[in-house]
């Protein structure tokens, strides 16, 4: 079952002008299926197979030759061989056919370099994240209560197949520590980076600190950042930085926690029932974390560069969301709740006394059914992100 990818529109786009693509992001994301329904007629290698791998890190001019077609390739996982990248660009700079090259990658900050130093100006860089909310709606998939898709989370797998998603999150997050860990540093305890990872979990939604997290893992504070990096670097998780600009200048400067899949985040926590959930201590946050990484699916989804913060001041007024626009600041509170109350809409009072901004700009995105215009603001339902104006 293949379940239409909002980003498809982009990546066609870009095939039509640049010789190369890249489609960044966690495994199990469907990037490869994707690239396969998009491009047909490329031809398809896996670099994870180690007989492909081998021949191309072992003569990888012969690989392109060998492997050079009408159409195009898909090269699946490109960061088991960066050093075919340089190989890439001397076939660009040769031929120029647009759209020939679709790199697909799990591992962020490796791909990132490796392009940095070779196809800068020849490639564009896209990122498929799993599954958005408006996807899943399109696809008659998504499921009616917020609870109940926060423990069921986004990865494409598990609603193509049907699949539980308890087990399924533990014999990925088992594969993610076992393999990918493993291939980008160096973890000796491994069951100490799975600690590590529970920690993260039980701290979506709040201000990261890093002695805390460090102590409390038995880990140092240099190891405790290492490792943040390596979950960032492989979309496990997101640090949402405060915003910069000083209304007041005594602005929090710590970044919050939140995980692009839910699913996992509740795997991690033990949370595998919908009555559970609703009374846990951390469900505002894996609300929270729903709602902002949803919102980053659409914003990569056109093409875009995320520019989303928090803002919240010494005295505690905190707004969960600022876009950033342009010159225009988005301001959007995030509430589990499912009746609305004026209490709701504090933050953002605050936020537009102490900015000058129009309430007209404001949003509420909250847990219950109602889409409403009021006077502090739009109100959204959980199942509307992408009617955000962003």
């Amino acid at each position: 079952m293949f379940i239409k990818r909002q980003i498809q529109g982009t990546l066609l786009k870009y095939a039509q002008g640049y010789p190369a693509i890249a489609i960044l992001g966690p495994r199990q994301s469907g990037k490869t299926t994707l690239a396969k329904e998009i491009f047909k007629n490329h031809l398809y290698i896996s670099l994870e197979n180690i007989n492909q791998r081998t021949f191309a890190q072992d003569d990888p001019e012969k690989f392109l030759r060998t492997n050079e077609n009408e159409y195009g390739l898909i090269l699946d996982e490109i960061q088991q061989v960066p050093e075919l990248l340089s190989y890439i660009q001397t076939h660009i700079d040769t031929y120029d056919r647009p759209g020939y090259f679709i790199l697909t990658g799990s591992q962020n900050f490796i791909l990132h370099q490796s392009i940095s130093q070779t196809l800068a100006g020849r490639i564009a860089i896209t990122t498929l994240l799993p599954l958005s909310i408006e996807e899943l709606k399109n696809a008659s998939l998504l499921p009616n209560s917020p609870e109940a898709l926060i423990l069921k989370g986004f990865y494409p797998r598990i609603y193509a197949k049907d699949l539980e998603p308890e087990p399924w999150y533990i014999h990925y997050t088992t594969t993610y520590i076992e393999r990918d860990v493993r291939q980008i540093v160096n973890v000796n305890d491994l069951s100490t980076f799975e600690r590590f990872l529970q920690l993260c979990a039980g701290r979506i939604g709040q201000l990261v600190n890093f002695s805390s997290l460090a102590s409390d893992a038995g880990i140092s504070h240099n190891t405790a950042r290492s490792w943040l990096s390596i979950l960032q670097a492989s979309y496990i998780i997101f640090l949402l930085q405060p915003h910069h600009k000083n209304f007041n200048k005594r602005l929090v400067k710590s970044p919050k926690l939140y995980f692009y899949d839910t699913g996992l985040a509740c795997s991690l926590l033990g949370i595998s029932e919908e009555k559970q959930l609703k009374t846990h201590y951390m469900v505002g946050g894996l609300f929270e974390s729903l709602v902002i990484s949803d919102i980053f699916k659409n914003i990569y989804n056109a093409g875009k560069k995320p520019k989303v913060y928090f803002w919240r001041d010494s005295h505690g007024h905190e707004v969960d969301c600022i876009i950033e626009r342009g010159t225009e600041l988005i301001p959007i509170e995030i509430k589990s709740g499912e009746t609305i109350t004026k209490n709701f809409f504090n933050g953002l009072y605050k936020w537009n006394n102490l900015s000058d901004t129009d309430p007209e700009k404001n949003y509420l995105i909250y847990g219950g059914t109602e889409n409403q215009i009021r006077s502090k603001g739009k109100v959204l339902n959980w199942k509307s992100i992408a009617n955000l104006d962003i």
